[in-house]
Formats: C-alpha cells, sequence, structure tokens
C-alpha cells in the first residue's frame, strides 16, 4: 500500500466523524464514543483527525457546536475562526503548487479532442479515490469519487469524446504522488468558454486556507451581477483541487454546490487552513 492510499483510508475516516459530529453534536460524545464509531482506538483516532483537520476531534466539536452546528453546510471558515479564537493553530506548512493554466484553442474546443491521446487512470490522493486523466498538454481532468471508476469515465468522455483514451493506472499514481506527496508543478490543460476559464483563473488567485465568495469573484471579474454565472462556471470545473473551487462559498456561509461533495469541501479546508 502506498502512502496516498493510506491517507486515503483515513479520509473516509475522517469524513465519517465529521458527519458523526453533526449528527450528534447536542449529545456531545466523548472521544470514546467517536473512535467506535470509526473502528479505531481513541488514541489512533486523535492523531489522524489532528494531522488531517489541525485540530483535536473534542476542539473540532466545541467548534462545531458554538458555530452553529444544526446548520448542516456551515462555512468551514467561520468553524475555523472558532478554532482558532480558543488559540489553537498549527505550525506545519505545505508549499503551495506551482500551476500552469493552459486553454483549449477555440479549434481544439470545436474538435472536441479530435486526435488528442488523454491518458487516464484511477488511484488515491489524501482526499479519497481520484481519477486523473492528462495530455501532453497538462491534467486534464482530476475528480474524487466514491462512485464505480467507469461512472467517472464516462464523465471525462463526454467533455472529451473524440479523443484516444488510454487507461494506466500506475502512471496516474504517479501523478497523484507528485502532486499531492511532493507538491510538484504541474501543467493544467482546461476545456471551458471563455467565461468559465476567467472564473478558474479568478480562484487560482485566492491563498491557501483562505476563502471567497461567488460574489466576490464576479466584482473581482468586474461583473457584480454575474454571481449565478459564476456559480455555475465553479460547478462545471472538471480539475479538483488543483483549481482550487472548494475555496468558494456562497455569500450566506453555506457550503453548496461541490460537486465531489460537501464534506469532502469541508475537510479540503480544513486541511488548507490547519497547514497555512
Amino acid at each position: 500500500m502506498n502512502k496516498l492510499e493510506e491517507k486515503s483510508k483515513y479520509y473516509e475516516d475522517i469524513k465519517k466523524a465529521i458527519e458523526y459530529f453533526d449528527k450528534n453534536y447536542s449529545t456531545q460524545p466523548n472521544l470514546d464514543d467517536v473512535a467506535k464509531y470509526i473502528g479505531m482506538s481513541k488514541h489512533h483516532f486523535s492523531r489522524v483527525f489532528k494531522e488531517y483537520v489541525g485540530v483535536s476531534p473534542i476542539q473540532f466539536l466545541q467548534a462545531t457546536t458554538f458555530s452553529h452546528a444544526k446548520e448542516k453546510l456551515k462555512s468551514s471558515k467561520s468553524l475555523l475562526d472558532t478554532t482558532y479564537s480558543l488559540g489553537l493553530s498549527s505550525s506545519s506548512r505545505l508549499h503551495e503548487l506551482f500551476v500552469n493554466f493552459v486553454g483549449v484553442t477555440p479549434n481544439e474546443y470545436k474538435k472536441m479532442g479530435e486526435n488528442l491521446e488523454i491518458t487516464y487512470g484511477f488511484g488515491f490522493s489524501y482526499f479519497g479515490k481520484t481519477m486523473i486523466a492528462m495530455t501532453q498538454k497538462g491534467i486534464c481532468s482530476l475528480e474524487f469519487y466514491d462512485e464505480l471508476p467507469d461512472e467517472v469515465f464516462k464523465r471525462l468522455q463526454s467533455t472529451w469524446y473524440k479523443a484516444k483514451f488510454i487507461h494506466d493506472d500506475k502512471k496516474a499514481q504517479e501523478q497523484l504522488n507528485n502532486i499531492f506527496l511532493n507538491n510538484g508543478k504541474v501543467n493544467l490543460f482546461v476545456k471551458g468558454t471563455n467565461f468559465q476559464i476567467n472564473v478558474w483563473k479568478a480562484i487560482l488567485n485566492i491563498p491557501k486556507g483562505e476563502i471567497s465568495t461567488y460574489s466576490n469573484i464576479a466584482n473581482s471579474l468586474g461583473n457584480p451581477k454575474a454571481t449565478r454565472a459564476v456559480a455555475s462556471a465553479i460547478g462545471s470545473n472538471h480539475i479538483g483541487f488543483l483549481i482550487p473551487c472548494h475555496r468558494v462559498i456562497s455569500k450566506s456561509a453555506a457550503m453548496a454546490g461541490y460537486r465531489w461533495g460537501i464534506n469532502r469541501k469541508r475537510v479540503i479546508i480544513a486541511y488548507e487552513q490547519s497547514r497555512c
């Protein structure tokens, strides 16, 4: 088992724990209760949880309670603000990825991937099972998934339906290792409308560990009335994590619209904030 596969297994436990906190915060479960539910010893669970989220499980539960946990889709920024107000922080840091962003040409867009060779595969990242797809110009898809791999591949095919696809799980995991373990330089090859690409570029300017809103992104593009269009463009992002759409929430602080799951979004935000 490689390191990311092990981390991926832990992600599922962290997501399960967060769901448990959301459902049971009013009874204030203790560490033994949660660890038993997850199926770990309490010491091991506490260590793994803090590694991902940056605070202990009990501190997270306190922050959830104090931050109106009745709302399932509560802002992780507000939640983490509460933990930091308790004097909690993390000294660990990760280097930012260096991302080179290239959009398809109008001609490439029209041809829908004709004569394009795409190597794709399934592997593991910090945030669960992950599919990644690559061309000579760069990564064209990164999707977390909980369903069958074939369903994820169908989405890739629908985006580049004239392309030639090569399945290579080994190469895919090597690239995932480069991203999540080595923080290596990556090139992105994206397919979208001019507006979508401008939105995705704007998202890349949000620093790691911070969040923004759909309305802020619209304002940054000089079109403050385009909030819904911005939300739609963000929802169309097919390169998860590298184009950090998880850093965008609604003005009301609700975490709606993340195509790879709200709880995954919460874990990613908490993971990044704990390492800034």
